[in-house]
Parts: C-alpha cells; sequence; structure tokens
C-alpha cells in the first residue's frame, strides 16, 4: 500500500471549536473579573466597615442573634459635641461625586451605578442570595442580603440567557446535520437543565414574588437543587462550579442554625389596620433599622415567616423602657390579615372570660437580624428620615436610636447629630396612633435638649382629624404627598438674615443657641455656623419604590449643587417590596 503522507493539517481559523478546551479558559477569566470587582467593592467599604468596628456595629448580632442582656455604655456627661467641619470636606467632595449615580428611572428598581454593576456580574448567583453572607459582613453594616439581591436577580437572568444562547446554537447545530436532539444523555440532560432554569426565571417575576411568595420560595429552592443534579449529568465539567455556591448555602444554612430563637410575645391588635407584636426578654443583638424574619405559631400557620423591621432601637440605646423587640404587621396580605383577626377576637375573648390587659400571649420564632442601615446618622450633623406607610418601621428605629445616643447617652461615640427632619406620609390620621406612644416618648426625651428635632406627618386623606395625639413638636398637614427634593432643600437651606422666629420649620431661638450667637436673627456670620452647612447631612427612606425613587433623584439633584457646601449628602433607601 502506497504511502501519501503526513494527513494535511486542518488551519486554525477553519477548525471546530472545542467547548472542553475554550470553554474553562474564559470561565477562569471571568470568574477572574469578577473576583476582582469584588475586591474593589470590599477594598473601597474598609473606612466603613473600620468605623463600624469602633462603634459596635459590624459584628453586632452576627454570630448570636437578638439576646437576652443588653449592652452597656458609657455617657459622657451630656457634652454637646461639635464637629470639625474641615475633616467633612473631603467627604462631601467624594459623596457628591457618588451621588451621581444614583438617578433612578420610573419602574427601575436600581439606580444608575446599581444597573452598571448588575451587568457585570452573572455567574455569582448564590455569592448574592444567602441571607449570611460572608460579603455581607466583608462590605459592612446596610450591605445585607436584601441590599445585595439584585445582584443575585441579575446573575440569574445572565445565566438563562447564556443557556438560551447556548441550547440555541446546538439545537440548530444538531438540525444542520440531522442530528436527534433528544435521546443521547447529554443533549437529554441539558434540555432538562434549560427547562428547570425556564421555570426558575419565569416563576421569579416580580408580580409572582410579591403576591404568591411561599410558593415561589418552595419552587426555587427545589428547582435549584434539580437544576444542579441534571446540570451535572450533562457536563463533567460542572463540578467545579458547583462546590462553591454549595459552601456559600452551607455557610448561611449554619449560621441561621445560631441566630434562631423561640420566644414569648404578644399581639396587640391596634386596630383593622395594623397589629403590633412585642416579643420579649429581647435587650441587645441587633442594631436600628434591622429586620427579623418572624414565625407566629398560630391557627395552623407555623409555616409561614415573614420579614418584619425592628421599629425600636436595642434598650441600651433606646428612648423607650423595657427589653423588647417590637415589631408592626400592617394588613396587606392574608397573613397579616389572619393575624390582625386572630388577635382581635383572641383579646375580646381573654377579656371577656378573665378581664386582662390588652394582647394576646403567643410563642414567636425569629430568624436574625438582618440588614440594617448602611449610613450612620450619628455621623451627620443633620438627618432627614423620610417614610411612607409602614415604611416608618425602619425610620422610627434610627429615630429612636439616634436620640438616645444623643440625649440619653451623652454623645458617647462621638454623635454629631444636631438636627433631625423626621417625616411620615399617611392616608389617614388614625394611622398616627400606631406609633404615636414611642413618637410621645422620643418628643419628651428630646425636650430641653440642644438637639433639635421637628415631626411632620403629611395626611392624604381628609378623615378623623380629630384624631391627631399632641405629640411636642409635630405639625401635621393634610395634603398629598410632599415632595422630598423640596424637604431636604428646606432641611439645608438657612433662614435669612432677617428673619426672627420661625422659617422653614425651624425655630430661630434654638438655633441661635446652637450657633452661639446672642443677637436676635441671622447675621451673615451666624449663617456660615448655622447646623445644616458644612457637617453633612444624612438621608434616610423607607416605604414604596415611588418614594425611594425620588428620594435617590432628590439627594442626587441637590447634592450635585449644594453637596460640598454641606459636607456631602449620604443615603439609604428601604424598598418595602420583595
Amino acid at each position: 500500500m502506497s504511502d501519501f503522507g503526513a494527513p494535511p493539517v486542518i488551519p486554525t481559523a477553519l477548525q471546530q471549536y472545542n467547548s472542553y478546551v475554550e470553554d474553562p479558559k474564559w470561565q477562569r477569566k471571568f470568574s477572574i473579573v469578577w473576583a476582582a470587582g469584588v475586591g474593589i467593592a470590599v477594598l473601597a467599604s474598609v473606612p466603613h466597615v473600620a468605623r463600624a468596628l469602633k462603634n459596635g456595629r459590624l459584628f453586632r448580632g452576627l454570630f448570636t442573634g437578638v439576646s437576652d442582656s443588653g449592652s452597656r455604655y458609657t455617657p459622657t456627661n451630656g457634652v454637646d459635641i461639635k464637629p470639625p467641619r474641615s475633616k467633612r470636606r473631603v467627604l462631601g467632595i467624594v459623596e457628591t461625586l457618588w451621588s451621581s449615580t444614583l438617578w433612578t428611572l420610573p419602574g427601575v428598581e436600581l439606580d444608575l451605578g446599581q444597573r452598571f454593576l448588575a451587568l457585570a456580574q452573572f455567574p455569582v448567583v448564590f455569592l448574592f442570595a444567602t441571607k449570611n453572607s460572608i460579603l455581607s459582613l466583608l462590605l459592612g453594616p446596610g450591605n445585607g442580603y436584601e441590599k445585595l439581591n439584585y445582584i443575585h436577580r441579575w446573575a440569574g437572568r445572565g445565566m438563562f440567557i447564556g443557556a438560551t444562547v447556548h441550547g440555541a446554537l446546538w439545537i440548530n447545530n444538531h438540525v444542520v446535520y440531522g442530528l436527534p436532539i433528544l435521546g443521547q444523555q447529554k443533549e437529554t440532560s441539558g434540555v432538562a437543565a434549560f427547562g428547570v432554569l425556564c421555570v426558575l426565571v419565569l416563576t421569579s417575576f416580580r408580580p409572582i414574588r410579591r403576591f404568591f411568595y411561599q410558593w415561589f420560595f418552595v419552587v426555587h429552592v427545589l428547582g435549584f437543587v434539580a437544576f444542579y443534579i441534571t446540570v451535572c449529568y450533562h457536563t463533567i465539567y460542572a463540578s467545579p462550579w458547583i462546590f462553591p455556591p454549595l459552601a456559600f448555602y452551607g455557610f448561611d444554612m449554619l449560621l441561621r442554625m445560631f441566630r434562631y430563637r423561640i420566644k414569648d410575645a404578644t399581639l396587640v391588635p391596634v386596630d383593622s389596620n395594623m397589629t403590633l407584636i412585642h416579643v420579649h426578654d429581647c435587650a441587645d443583638g441587633w442594631v436600628a433599622g434591622q429586620h427579623v424574619r418572624l414565625r407566629v405559631f398560630f391557627s395552623g400557620r407555623i409555616f409561614e415567616s415573614h420579614p418584619l423591621t425592628i421599629v425600636n432601637a436595642p434598650a441600651a440605646s433606646s428612648c423607650v423602657p423595657g427589653n423588647t423587640i417590637t415589631l408592626a404587621a400592617r394588613v396587606v396580605g392574608d397573613w397579616t390579615r389572619a393575624i390582625n383577626t386572630y388577635a382581635s377576637k383572641e383579646q375580646e375573648r381573654l377579656r371577656v372570660e378573665k378581664d386582662e390587659q390588652p394582647g394576646v400571649p403567643v410563642h414567636v420564632m425569629i430568624d436574625g437580624p438582618y440588614g440594617g442601615s448602611r449610613i450612620d446618622v450619628g455621623e451627620y450633623e443633620s438627618a432627614l428620615l423620610i417614610a411612607g406607610g409602614s415604611g416608618v418601621t425602619f425610620t422610627l428605629g434610627l429615630l429612636d436610636d439616634i436620640v438616645a445616643r444623643c440625649v440619653k447617652l451623652g454623645r458617647a461615640h462621638g454623635e454629631k447629630t444636631r438636627r433631625i427632619e423626621f417625616a411620615w406620609c399617611v392616608r389617614s390620621y388614625g394611622a398616627i396612633h400606631w406609633f404615636a406612644p414611642m413618637l410621645m416618648e422620643i418628643a419628651n426625651a428630646v425636650a430641653g435638649t440642644s438637639l433639635d428635632l421637628h415631626i411632620s406627618v403629611y395626611v392624604t386623606c381628609l378623615c378623623n382629624p380629630e384624631e391627631v395625639p399632641p405629640i411636642p413638636n409635630m405639625d401635621v398637614v393634610a395634603t398629598t404627598r410632599p415632595s422630598v427634593t423640596g424637604i431636604l432643600r428646606d432641611l439645608v437651606t438657612p433662614p435669612a438674615p432677617t428673619l426672627g422666629k420661625r422659617d422653614l420649620d425651624v425655630d430661630t431661638k434654638s438655633l441661635e443657641m446652637q450657633s452661639d450667637e446672642n443677637a436676635p436673627g441671622f447675621s451673615a456670620s451666624s449663617r456660615l455656623n448655622w447646623v445644616g452647612l458644612g457637617g453633612g447631612v444624612a438621608v434616610c427612606a423607607a416605604g414604596p419604590e415611588s418614594l425611594t425613587r425620588e428620594a435617590h433623584n432628590a439627594v442626587a439633584r441637590v447634592s450635585l449643587t449644594q453637596g460640598v457646601e454641606l459636607g456631602g449628602i449620604a443615603l439609604h433607601t428601604e424598598l418595602f417590596a420583595i
């Protein structure tokens, strides 16, 4: 047989694409890219983490959950610390530049900065999905799972897009060459994996998450288990990318075991729209603004758990006496409606049978705490806390905490806050009674101190105005929802020199005392020392998407024009949606 020599070598450009060789190279490159991005974010968070470690916020409740005993603070005998404004100059410039990423469009829950980051983070689904993530600790307080979850959602969508393109090309290849699409293990398991991924994505749309959350959760957990099994059958190269997510999930489950608590609690139905839940023997283990996942053992609904924000601060830094966690369940769904109905009926029965005090005793399980505010209000001289509806549970906790730290604890950690505007938008006057006792306690604690607190309640429905409780220094206005930009501008705009008594809801006399001026009115020099200029402004907003979006845009707008002069404007928002 004649020898025709060596076979011809196929040019590289004409060789068939070998996915088993090329794909791992791109996977490693992409892993380096997203890991580097996470590393940059962690490095940028080092100052924030250091401050949280210094004032004890970093590890609060991380490994121990809610505890029975409270922490101890050492008061500084009421010394009113006036912050050096020169140190805020650099921070003001940085926060002003960052404010350009806060612009948010209607119908989009992500601001400009979040949209850029989401597009670059496709495969890190589990890292940004687990409630107890090591990344949340590295980024510092206020970066819990609820803040990072948008990256989880976009990563899942990125996986779906990649799988769709991959599957479409392979199906087209099989059609062109007349190969069966189903039958072989690789093809069949690939189609099965893609089908499971489709179910995961379709059941994750916002309407399903909001209205059928328990069903969505079960499908999600079972779905990712089925996806992992089918994708491992589909390709032997899936294993290295399976173990890290399992480690993240295992770490989350392990940490939850240390944070579960079963407690005695009391249900108090304030009215047909609100139920307060007082969890007893809870003195510490959380910071203001955090939430817990609550499971109430009543009427056979022990398998449902829901996130509820803690209304009060820990006992050591609260204006409200008692070692309890107060949660508020507004009637917005079947679970909260069932709790309110059960509490109302049981309270009436107990009142008739035993003549007991209002409240229904129950057992609850709490998991947490989670989340919290990214910014510490005490690091800023002025603060705007604005909420809509039940979003007030978040801002009220922050108000309770900062007032106690400035007044009750004598600014033990160097708190700089001197002026607070607390704004709440509600639909009826009766809703003010939900938290009137707590607002009364806070207002009475502020009375006669150098801390300037003003409370504004905006009522959008003209019904039962006689139900307004007499809370000191509180204005109740019947109007449509106010402009967040307008409220923020009023807060940071100093009164004119010719004004005498009051302008923009600010007490001129108290401002004269704070700026150490004895002359009536404000001179040019006293305006430079005004509480709203140079010491930084903290803005915390909670409530519906329309309110938080407006807060993002208001801070971006005001910060770009006045941010450096004010010492920077920091923003934290809590969107009350799934």
